[in-house]
């Protein structure tokens, strides 16, 4: 499969975040595979299909306010719970309008198009019931959410019959968006000093980095791109992966999320 197309779309979405970044000043890091393939590869993993950036919760709430205006011109699209009210997840999403998508596993009616993940990193409690608290309620609402949005592993025939929601059922289900945002930023103004990206699709503790791990940043090449990436990055890499320099076996290449890709009418997967 060639990615190159899908990879300098996400490179342009995360110029651009880039962009809004430097402009009002916020913070922002690679994170997970994203953050691998700028310390082994300095760029994509050859394999991987899409881009995670991290950011701090106040740095992130403020993106959120900001970016519309400056992107108001431009075919990309800022998707959060808020911006589509069929997106059922908690963090957002750059999109490029001008591309179309079929993502694997995920059968929804939020708005697509080739993207790039932008994740808010929150502290969390320091007992481990308190933690184990926070992620029964956001489970428990993610839950919720993906059941009334209509979120499918597999497309069927009755989910095509689905009526849309009514405006009662969305003002119900943003409701839901808003609690689930409370637990996530439950303990963001305590004197807690780790934090932890909450959406993380790895085990709890992988993801956890402390206040200095994520406020201390150096500049690594990404492709053609100059990117922030934690100063501890070793670290961080370690304890998502282990040895993080060695190659996984070749079976397990594979790319996780596209299966089908159209880039301006022109299908590409």
């Amino acid at each position: 499969m060639n990615l190159k197309p899908i990879h300098k779309i996400e490179l342009n979405l995360l110029e651009t975040l880039i962009m809004i970044c430097r402009q009002y000043s916020l913070n922002y890091f690679l994170i997970g595979g994203s953050l691998l393939g700028s310390i082994r590869h300095q760029g994509f993993i050859p394999w991987d299909d899409d881009l995670d950036v991290g950011m701090p919760r106040n740095d992130y709430n403020q993106l959120l306010k900001l970016a519309p205006g400056f992107l108001s011109h431009t075919s990309y699209f800022l998707q959060t719970p808020f911006t589509d009210h069929d997106y059922g997840l908690s963090y957002a999403k750059l999109i490029d309008t001008d591309t179309s998508v079929e993502e694997i596993n995920n059968i929804n009616n939020a708005k697509k198009g080739i993207f790039i993940d932008i994740f808010p990193f929150d502290k969390i409690p320091d007992s481990s019931a308190d933690r184990s608290s926070q992620m029964a309620k956001l489970k428990m609402l993610d839950g919720s959410i993906m059941v009334r949005l209509g979120y499918h592993i597999v497309d069927t025939p009755l989910s095509k019959l689905s009526r849309p929601l009514t405006v009662r059922q969305y003002n119900s289900v943003r409701q839901l968006k808003h609690r689930r945002d409370n637990v996530l930023q439950e303990y963001d103004d305590t004197n807690g000093y780790l934090v932890k990206n909450l959406a993380s699709q790895y085990k709890y503790e992988k993801e956890i980095m402390t206040l200095d791990q994520m406020n201390n940043l150096e500049t690594h090449m990404f492709e053609n791109l100059s990117v922030n990436v934690p100063t501890d990055y070793d670290n961080i890499l370690t304890q998502l992966y282990g040895d993080y320099l060695k190659l996984p076996s070749s079976n397990t290449r594979n790319p996780k999320h596209f299966k089908y890709v159209e880039i301006n009418g022109l299908e590409i997967i």
